[in-house]
Parts: C-alpha cells; sequence; structure tokens
C-alpha cells in the first residue's frame, strides 16, 4: 500500500500560530511538538485511548526525558462536564505542574475540549498540544482553539478560546475507529465542501465509499482539505465575531438532538450530518437553495453513513433547544444559511418555516445504533 507523504499546514491567529501536521506515525514524534522549556507533561487521555495508544504516546514524549504524567478520564460526551474537569485540575495542582507545563490531549472531541479549557484556565493559561484520534476531532475540533464543556442546559455553553501550540495528526489510528465514528467524521469533512468549496463537495460525493473504507489517499486529501478550509475561516475570525459562524452549519438543529436525547446517544457527527440536511431545507425554505442540491445533500449524509432523519422530539421542544445556542441573540434563534453549494451566512429565520422544516425532517425512524 503506497501511504501518502506528510503533510503540514499552519494555522495563524491573533491567540498564536501553529502547524497541522498529518501522516501515518505522527504518534511516534509528539516530541517534536513539545516547546523546548517544557518543564514536565500531563497526557490527557481516557482508558479506551490509553489502552490502544498510551505506550506508544508516553515512550515518544519521553524520548527527551521530560517527566510524563498520564491525566486519565471517564470516557464519553457524558462526562464532558465541570466534575470531570476538576479532574484534570486535582491531578495538575497535586503533581506540581507549574506554569511551563504542556498539556497533551490524546483523544477525540471530548479529551481535545477538555483538556484544551484546563490548559485556558490553569494558572490563568499553560501550553497544550492536540493529538486528535477520531476522524471528527482531526478534521474539526482540534483546529481553531475552541475548548468547552458541556451544561444540563446546553452543549458547550461554558469554555474559551486557547490556541493550541501544534496539532499532530496521525492518520494510522483511524484504523481502530467502528464505522459508525467514520461517518460522523465524515460529516464534517462534507460540511466544509457545502460552506466553502463546490469542488470539494463534489469530489466528496464521488469518493464517499472510498473515505468510509479508509483508502488512504482519499482520506489524506479530506483531512487535509479540511483542515486548510478550517485554518483559513479561523486565521479571518479566531473568536468567531463574523465568518467563523458559518463553520456551525447544521450545529443549531444537531446540538438540539444532542441535547434533546442526551449526550451520546448520538455522535456529535451523526447529530451536525442530520442537521446539515435540516439546515439544507430551511436554505430551501428562505435563501433559495434549490431543491435539487437539498436532495444531494440528503444522498451525500446517507452515502457515508449518517442518519437524515431527526428525532421526533416534538416542535416547541425543537424550538426550546436550539434558543439555548451560541449563536441564538435576544431569544432569536440564528441559522447558518446556504443560497448554494459553497457559499454561507448567518441569519434568523421565521418560526413558521422552522416548523414546516421540522415537520418534514422528524419521524419515529431516526434511531441510531
Amino acid at each position: 500500500m503506497n501511504l501518502p507523504q506528510d503533510q503540514a499546514l499552519e494555522v495563524d491567529t491573533p491567540g498564536g500560530r501553529y502547524p497541522i501536521r498529518i501522516g501515518a506515525g505522527r504518534l511516534d514524534r509528539l516530541a517534536e511538538a513539545l516547546p523546548a522549556d517544557a518543564t514536565a507533561v500531563a497526557l490527557v487521555t481516557n482508558p479506551t485511548i490509553a489502552a490502544l495508544y498510551g505506550e506508544r504516546a508516553l515512550r515518544a514524549l519521553r524520548a527527551g526525558g521530560r517527566r510524563v504524567e498520564v491525566v486519565e478520564l471517564p470516557d464519553g460526551e457524558a462526562h464532558k462536564d465541570w466534575q470531570t474537569l476538576n479532574l484534570i485540575f486535582d491531578a495538575l495542582l497535586s503533581r506540581g505542574f507549574d506554569r511551563r507545563s504542556v498539556l497533551v490531549a490524546l483523544g477525540g472531541g471530548v479529551i481535545g475540549d477538555m483538556a484544551g479549557f484546563a490548559a485556558a484556565v490553569y494558572m490563568r493559561g499553560i501550553r497544550f498540544v492536540q493529538v486528535p484520534t477520531t476522524l471528527l476531532a482531526q478534521v474539526d475540533s482540534s483546529v481553531g482553539g475552541k475548548t468547552a464543556v458541556n451544561h444540563p442546559l446546553g452543549k458547550n455553553m461554558i469554555g474559551a478560546f486557547h490556541q493550541p501550540v501544534a496539532v499532530e495528526i496521525d492518520t494510522g489510528v483511524l484504523a481502530s475507529l467502528p464505522a459508525r465514528e467514520i461517518s460522523a467524521g465524515l460529516a464534517e469533512v462534507i460540511k466544509y465542501g457545502l460552506i466553502l468549496d463546490p469542488g470539494f463537495f463534489a469530489w466528496c460525493e464521488a469518493h464517499a465509499a472510498g473515505l468510509r473504507a479508509l483508502e488512504p489517499q482519499a482520506l489524506a486529501h479530506a483531512i487535509a482539505t479540511s483542515c486548510r478550509l478550517k485554518a483559513q475561516v479561523v486565521s479571518q475570525d479566531e473568536r468567531e465575531s463574523g465568518l467563523r459562524a458559518i463553520l456551525n452549519l447544521g450545529h443549531t438543529f444537531g446540538h438540539a438532538i444532542e441535547s434533546g436525547l442526551g449526550y451520546g446517544q448520538w455522535l456529535h457527527g451523526e447529530a451536525v450530518g442530520c442537521g446539515m440536511v435540516q439546515a439544507a431545507e430551511l436554505s430551501a425554505e428562505v435563501a433559495g437553495f434549490p431543491a435539487a442540491d437539498v436532495e444531494r445533500v440528503r444522498r451525500l449524509v446517507r452515502a457515508i453513513g449518517c442518519p437524515d432523519v431527526a428525532p421526533d422530539l416534538g416542535a416547541d421542544r425543537w424550538l426550546e433547544l436550539m434558543r439555548v445556542d451560541k449563536k441564538a441573540e435576544a431569544g432569536e434563534i440564528r441559522f447558518v444559511l446556504m443560497p448554494e453549494i459553497g457559499r454561507a451566512f448567518t441569519r434568523p429565520a421565521p418560526e413558521d418555516a422552522v416548523r414546516r422544516v421540522l415537520a418534514r425532517t422528524v419521524g419515529t425512524g431516526a434511531a441510531v445504533p
């Protein structure tokens, strides 16, 4: 098998400039990501990832003779909360980690978000490295400096912007993921084509089967293109004051699914994939998005293995959940909408249009195994 060569991209924001390195075997070169003056390293992970990759990561990080200690957190979105976050602080304080220490987040989006948030506020800010082990984290949550924990009243409502010093993406770890996790990550991949690059969206349509099968060349292209497109947006709008909000396509609907069903019932990417179908339907209602393109979105979401029928939470409950959204302003729900594939903007939508979309897109066949 001919594996793609390593690729390197750069993110340049007011909060920090850092590399994204992509390639098979990056896990064995993690020491390259550590700042030279790092006094100690805390490897933040969960038991599942620790069993698979913990020893490799520790071996790589200890190559320079630094002290490296492991902080294990319980696995899953249901534990992305303040109580679990405090486990990191307890470990750092009890083990004497100082301001020149570095956190290394080895795991999916939950680990990356919590380790990043801990780094943002521990001793008023220390450095951290993202080592994402899920496809979704590799193409989305590890890049851009968003960190957060969930609150019972809303997803990611407590957090901070804090850029990593490096993102190390080892494409080889994806082979250990369940098919459902791959599908969830691909939802975020196709999002970039929908909002920024119609050619990439068409490429995803043509390569959906290869991506699900983890074909190395296709996967490397998808990850690098997704990171490049996100880096372009984040570099222009680090703190989501304008352009960056379009990266939330499908997330207003998707977060409502996650909150309404209970965190962890649907994977984040599954909810976003379904939410993109709903956002396409709403775009057709209020932004002139062609009906034929709604069907293209629906077909591709199905092709990557994500649900395209949303759970029936009840229209009033849907609206209540969507009002608890970071894009909402003065109780008004704002959606990412598309006039065409490759362009997007954020604006409110009339409630009657939202209710019509919900009536068309929810159903009893929405369960995800």
